[in-house]
């Protein structure tokens, strides 16, 4: 077992086997230690999220070391029984591959004992392992596919999985199921889970056999409440987030939610709403909104012009992190930042969506919650119990402008020893370029060198927390955010530290951003 550093509020932890790694993560799942906030269990290691107000590492570290984790290994999960038809494109290849007949591809598949190690890529996909081996290692395609149908069964490396809904993806594929893998409106939305046992039966020469996914229709509660504002323009992008989603990381689903989080706490307590009511995310401004009912507003986060034009036609230049009251037919606008690039608009009572998951927010890269707002929709109220408005929020100054070079504290690991000494020097030493190809999911940056690495293995999928700096081939960074993929296959060398989430959050494309090295590389080996 080796603990890895990868952030002020949680670490890695690595086994020698995928056998270790689901016995130490069933193990902690049961054991349920107070401080750990969240387990994301992978190919060969574990991510552990903790409450730093309550523990720190090194302590919660000792705990866990200290423990005899085989002894725990009982598998308590379920038996899952998945229909499949084989008819995939690539089974004729897989059998000449392996230098068998269709038929024993076949036979393999459903006669091997299947878990799953973990969920990755996509809500849902489950990676499926087999102690028997039946196909040793499966190479991907070289060239993936853009689109996979929902339901396809495949193989890629050690691996059997089934694609949860459409997606690019570079599996051989070897047949499909009509049984659904993820449904949000079920009760557990990802049919598998982690240690989960799976069993494949071959309906092929009976497929009316095939369960029929389930469909529910979509709740519409949240647009019978009463409409505060009707949309007349958006500019570039505008969301529906809240705090975002919690301990859903087994699912395959990340946290989303408000990228810069201080700007999003602060709208709601000008208007005087709980914590984590829903608001409205704009991206570069040009948000244009009409006053359907009596409400009260609040716009922080960015810098930028906040008009009312009242609806007696007087137009006034509106304070930001103030709230404001306003009448039906009162219309307002936001305009392009001058510093920042995201402002939260709340509404008093809180803005109403259907909550997927537990949560109001967008995941861009899941594809989960509140589509993104267009021009004529209706923003409705929550009717969320309020309290006072709050005079006292301040602006975050100075916000990023473009060209500024802005400094970034982050800690090694973990990952860094994967990379050339000159290569660490190289992440500290020259400034980085925000690309304009960046969004929720990461910041794409550049650098006049590329960094190197000393280790050209392949990396097995493991956990990345928001900020985590993850090194493609290309030796160019991409900065994880909110809507990050949960697993990563590149190594990462660092992470940005969690106080500063919410200025990455405010920097522009065109910005530089200089790393400053709070803390080395942690590296513990433990012989328990």
């Amino acid at each position: 077992m080796r603990f890895l550093s990868v952030n002020l509020n949680c670490f890695l932890v690595e086994f020698s086997s995928l056998e270790e790694t689901i016995a130490a993560y069933h193990f902690l799942q049961q054991t349920q230690y107070p401080y750990i906030q969240e387990l994301i269990p992978a190919a060969r290691t574990i991510l552990v999220h903790f409450d730093v107000l309550f523990i720190d590492a090194k302590t919660l570290i000792s705990w866990i070391s200290s423990q005899k984790i085989d002894q725990y290994a009982a598998n308590t999960s379920k038996e899952v029984t998945i229909n499949v038809c084989y008819d995939g494109v690539d089974l004729v290849y897989v059998a000449e591959y392996l230098g068998i007949g269709v038929d024993e591809v076949i036979h393999k598949h459903t006669h091997s004992r299947w878990q799953v190690a973990f969920i990755g890529f996509a809500p849902g996909f489950a990676y499926l392992v087999s102690p028997d081996h039946p196909f040793g290692s499966i190479p991907r395609l070289a060239s993936p596919r853009k689109k996979i149908t929902s339901g396809s069964v495949g193989l890629a490396g050690e691996y059997s999985g089934i694609y949860p809904k459409d997606s690019p993806g570079g599996w051989q594929l070897i047949g499909h199921t009509d049984q659904a893998m993820w449904d949000v409106y079920r009760e557990q939305a990802a049919l598998l889970l982690p240690s989960d046992q799976v069993i494949f039966k071959d309906i092929s020469k009976h497929p009316t056999q095939v369960a029929v996914p389930s469909t529910r229709s979509i709740s519409t509660q949240a647009q019978q409440n009463p409409v505060v504002l009707t949309v007349k323009n958006v500019g570039l992008q505008v969301l529906v987030q809240d705090e975002g989603r919690k301990n859903v990381a087994q699912l395959g689903v990340g946290h989303a939610g408000a990228m810069d989080r201080g700007a999003f706490y602060g709208a709601n307590a000008c208007v005087g709403n709980p914590k984590n009511a829903a608001v409205l995310e704009i991206l570069n401004g040009g948000l244009h909104l009409k006053v359907m009912k009596e409400t009260v507003i609040a716009v922080t986060g960015a810098d930028a012009e906040l008009w009312v034009t009242y609806a007696n036609a007087y137009k006034v230049k509106q304070l930001l992190y103030q709230p404001i009251a306003l009448d039906q037919g009162d219309e307002i606008y936001i305009s392009s930042p001058q510093a920042g690039i995201r402002n939260y608009l709340a509404i008093r009572g809180g803005v109403a969506v259907e909550h997927v998951l537990n949560s109001a927010s967008y995941d861009s890269l899941a594809e989960l919650g509140a589509a993104p707002i267009r021009v004529r929709d209706e923003i409705h109220s929550a009717q969320l119990k309020t309290q006072p408005v709050d005079l006292n929020q301040l602006p975050v100054s100075p916000l990023p402008k473009v060209g500024d070079q802005i400094v970034v504290d982050i800690m090694l690991g973990p990952r860094v020893d994967w990379f050339t000494p000159d290569s660490i020097d190289l992440l500290l030493g020259q400034r980085w370029l925000v690309t304009a190809d960046s969004n929720r999911i990461g910041l794409r940056l550049a650098g006049d060198k590329s960094l190197q690495r000393q280790i050209n293995q392949e990396l097995p999928s493991e956990g990345c927390c928001t900020g985590a700096i993850q090194i493609p081939p290309s030796g160019q960074p991409v900065l994880f955010m909110n809507d990050h993929p949960i697993t990563g296959g590149y190594p990462v060398i660092a992470a940005v530290t969690p106080y500063h989430l919410d200025l990455i959050a405010q920097i522009a494309a065109g910005c530089y951003i200089q790393f400053r090295k709070i803390s080395d590389f942690m590296g513990i080996k433990e012989n328990v």
